[in-house]
């Protein structure tokens, strides 16, 4: 993961990311963060900020008074914001593909071979992180501030379910291809090729529409609870 060690917290809140989407935390279920940091062996900070991590991305809430709990996932909300991400990297694709440095197109292509290696090795949590990177690079290459904010912090709400999808079989195989697509239109400063293929890249649509609310379907239904 571009040589970097995950911290307590970020390993936290992949564990937790993987239970809730997985169906091991059920939706409104209570997370103690006591019990979570003898669970973890880790201190309260690490805790605290996974729990932080968890509400920005909307799989968890924190309710005054009462504690956090695992949020329920509503699907037509999660295909608003889609369509929202959609068009934010796709304007970031536009600008990118004007105002890209040399520096950062280098950058752009070493993110590239490191998504090419993840993928290489099947390691889809490794592709996750690097597909990260590969992103904020182009945010970066946009030289907007204020639409590089904005899409990063949609992305963090989006980052378990775009995880999920990279679960469906050749998912991560396509998301790679589209990759050099999105690398070839920014290095020939071709803006509308740029535009149109991030903003498919990121937007839900057909198969992929249906697989999402597929997996979110199977992670709802393993989350109910069972009668006798």
């Amino acid at each position: 993961m571009s040589g970097l060690k995950p911290s307590n917290a970020q390993r936290l809140r992949d564990a937790l990311e993987n239970d809730i989407l997985n169906g091991h935390r059920a939706p409104g279920e209570r997370l103690d963060p006591e019990a979570l940091g003898q669970e973890f062996n880790v201190s309260r900070t690490p805790v605290r900020e996974a729990i932080q991590q968890l509400v920005a991305s909307g799989l968890v809430i924190v309710q005054p008074k009462k504690g956090t709990f695992v949020a329920q996932v509503g699907i037509d909300r999660l295909i608003e914001m889609f369509e929202v991400m959609a068009e934010l990297e796709g304007m970031c694709g536009r600008l990118a593909a004007r105002r890209i440095s040399p520096q950062e197109l280098a950058e752009l292509q070493g993110a590239l071979k490191r998504c090419e290696q993840a993928a290489l090795d099947g390691d889809t949590d490794e592709y996750y992180y690097e597909n990260e990177a590969f992103h904020n690079c182009i945010y970066a290459a946009s030289h907007n501030a204020f639409l590089a904010d904005e899409a990063r912090q949609l992305k963090m709400r989006l980052k378990p379910y775009r995880r999920l999808q990279l679960k469906v079989r050749h998912r991560m195989q396509s998301s790679l291809e589209e990759h050099r697509h999105i690398v070839a239109a920014i290095e020939a400063g071709d803006t509308e090729a740029a535009e149109r293929t991030l903003r498919s890249h990121v937007l839900v649509q057909g198969e992929r529409f249906s697989d999402l609310v597929a997996s979110v379907k199977d992670l709802n239904r393993a989350s109910e609870p069972e009668w006798s």
